[in-house]
């Protein structure tokens, strides 16, 4: 697409932006890929009509607030990417546009409220936890909160899990094959900390020293795909200079998280850390990935029961990371097991990080779709590679009656395992 855009205005991002909307040659594959275009059934609700708008008002033909309604409800998560035959690059654009446009847009009070809350909240355990204890008092009151805050009251879990935390350093279980640095994660650590302990429980019994580096931050993918690049370019340095270079990998067991790490590159372009951004970004991997290239994993013993599994592709790790086929094998090598697939496997579930808050309708569309196509299937549990994503479908499947659990990969292969000897 032939564009105007004086990338030299744009600051160290302008550039990235650019190419993306030259690559587009607005052929519409990436439609039948998008979730809000699906939903909304408008153009401009769609990849190549953000697309457009966005080059309009880096060009200065139209201003922020005539396209926002149009760009906010994009989930970012990133189906269009793969779907796309001109290798558009649309995480270069979405994100960095939103950071962008942020400083320059009004929002209600109330919006800037909620903003400040999950700002200050989300992103540090200990806060989250609280918030969430918090919030569990005031959820019997919801109907007495604004319609803007309300969704965070909906989404808080019935009960938290205990509070767990994790030593230093966990050496292998057997001989030693490898070392990894594992990211704990922020919300995860408080909704599901098991996620954690089954990770590092599945690589010391494959022979691999796990360090969990006690200074570590989230990661700040929450903040960068929601425009507060201050706040995600904090985080990223932070992390820079606490992950060991040691290690063979920086290990991530949450999708966003991971994608998010691998986009410091770009989020501290401009900045001294661009360079080891870039080393550091390709050290990271997803835990699935970095047990499928280990390979030669310790076999699972035959319990000699059957289990279906109906595996859902979290958006940032299919579609952002190019991660499908190594959760599955990994689950194909617990004996008995049956993994299935669910149906427009490709659709969002409307999690998509802060997406369910600020996006409530949506999102809750998205969700219902996506677990009645899980119930259709009748598996015995659901597995994926993503916090929200587990949060998300075990809400909606709450709400639909039913009782199939939503666990993570680590998890089902750690119980498969069984206890240690």
């Amino acid at each position: 697409m032939q564009h105007n855009i004086p990338v030299g205005q744009l600051g160290p991002l302008g550039t990235d932006m650019a190419d993306a909307v030259s690559q587009c040659v607005h052929c519409g594959f990436c439609l039948a890929a998008c979730p809000t275009y699906q939903e909304l059934g408008q153009e401009t609700d769609s990849p190549r009509g953000r697309i457009v708008l966005m080059k309009e008002v880096l060009e200065g033909t139209l201003t922020p607030e005539q396209v926002l309604p149009h760009i906010d409800p994009c989930l970012g998560c990133l189906a269009c990417e793969p779907a796309c035959p001109s290798g558009v690059s649309y995480r270069d654009l979405i994100s960095p546009f939103r950071a962008m446009t942020e400083s320059k847009r009004k929002r209600p009070l109330l919006e800037r409220l909620r903003r400040m809350l999950v700002r200050n909240t989300l992103p540090y355990p200990n806060r989250f936890r609280l918030a969430v204890l918090t919030g569990r008092v005031a959820k019997p009151f919801a109907s007495m909160v604004p319609g803007t805050l309300r969704p965070m009251l909906d989404l808080l879990p019935n009960q938290l899990p205990p509070k767990q935390t994790w030593q230093q350093t966990y050496p292998a279980q057997v001989e030693r094959r490898a070392k990894v640095a594992l990211l704990s994660g922020c919300a995860q650590s408080v909704l599901d900390p098991d996620i954690n302990t089954a990770t590092i429980e599945v690589l010391t019994r494959n022979g691999v020293e796990v360090v969990v580096p006690k200074s570590q931050t989230c990661c700040g993918a929450l903040s960068w795909h929601v425009g507060d690049h201050t706040l995600a370019r904090r985080f990223a340095e932070k992390n820079l200079q606490t992950f060991p270079t040691d290690v063979d990998a920086i290990v991530t067991n949450a999708a966003g998280c991971g994608s998010g790490m691998q986009e410091y590159e770009l989020i501290l372009k401009g900045t001294p850390f661009e360079q080891p951004a870039r080393e550091f970004s390709k050290r990271v991997c997803d835990v699935s990935v970095f047990l499928d290239r280990l390979g030669n994993l310790t076999p699972v013993k035959d319990s000699g029961r059957k289990l279906r599994v109906a595996y859902h592709d979290a958006c940032h790790l299919a579609n952002a990371q190019g991660v499908t086929s190594e959760p599955r094998k990994l689950l194909q090598l617990i004996p008995g097991v049956e993994v299935l697939e669910i149906a427009d496997s490709h659709l969002c579930c409307g999690s998509a990080g802060t997406y369910n808050i600020d996006q409530p309708q949506i999102a809750s569309s998205l969700g219902t779709q996506k677990t009645n196509n899980v119930i259709q299937l009748q598996p015995d549990l659901v597995a994926t590679g993503n916090i929200g994503c587990i949060t998300q479908l075990s809400n909606h499947l709450r709400k639909s009656q039913s009782q199939i659990p939503v666990r993570h990969t680590m998890q089902v292969l750690r119980d498969a395992y069984g206890p240690r000897q």
